[in-house]
C-alpha cells in the first residue's frame, strides 16, 4: 500500500491536531458571537461600522460585547500556549493514552470556561475549569523542561 507521511504516523501528534482545530473553532465561534452581539447592541469598535449601523454615537462599548472579548482573550492566552506545548510535547514520544487524557482535558476544561464565561454560570465554575484546563499544560510544560534540561 501507499506509505503514509511521517506525521499520520505519529498518534500523539494526531491526537494533538483534533484537539487544537476543535479548541480553535470554538475561538472562532466566540468571535462570531462578539459580532452578533455588537450587531444586537449597537455597539461597535469602529466609527465607520458604526455609521454603517445608525450612527457615530453607536461607537462606543457595551458591557455584554466586553464579556465576549475577555472570553476571547483568555482563549489567546491559554490556547497558543497549549498549541506550542501540546506540538513539543508530542514529539517526545510520550504514551498515546497520557497524551489523549491530557489534551482532553485541556479541551473540555476551555469550552466549558467559554460557555461559562458567554452563559454567566455561577462561580466558581469558570475559575475552577480555567484551572482544571491549566494541569495538562504545566504537566507538558514540565516534561518539555525535563527532556531538553540536557541541552540548557
Amino acid at each position: 500500500g501507499a506509505h503514509s507521511p511521517k506525521m499520520m504516523e505519529n498518534k500523539v501528534f494526531l491526537s494533538f491536531t483534533f484537539y487544537s482545530t476543535i479548541l480553535i473553532l470554538k475561538m472562532y465561534v466566540v468571535a462570531i458571537i462578539t459580532g452578533q452581539v455588537r450587531l444586537r447592541k449597537k455597539a461597535f469598535a469602529n466609527p465607520e461600522d458604526a455609521l454603517r449601523n445608525g450612527g457615530v454615537q453607536f461607537c462606543r462599548q457595551d458591557p455584554d460585547v466586553e464579556r465576549c472579548r475577555r472570553a476571547h482573550r483568555n482563549d489567546m492566552e491559554n490556547i497558543f500556549p497549549f498549541l506550542f506545548l501540546g506540538a513539543i510535547y508530542s514529539l517526545l514520544d510520550p504514551s498515546p493514552t497520557v497524551a489523549r487524557i491530557h489534551f482532553l482535558i485541556f479541551c473540555v476544561g476551555r469550552i466549558i470556561h467559554t460557555i461559562a464565561y458567554l452563559l454567566r454560570l455561577r462561580a466558581p465554575t469558570r475559575s475552577v475549569a480555567y484551572s482544571v484546563a491549566q494541569l495538562p499544560c504545566f504537566s507538558m510544560a514540565l516534561q518539555i523542561l525535563l527532556a531538553t534540561t540536557p541541552y540548557w
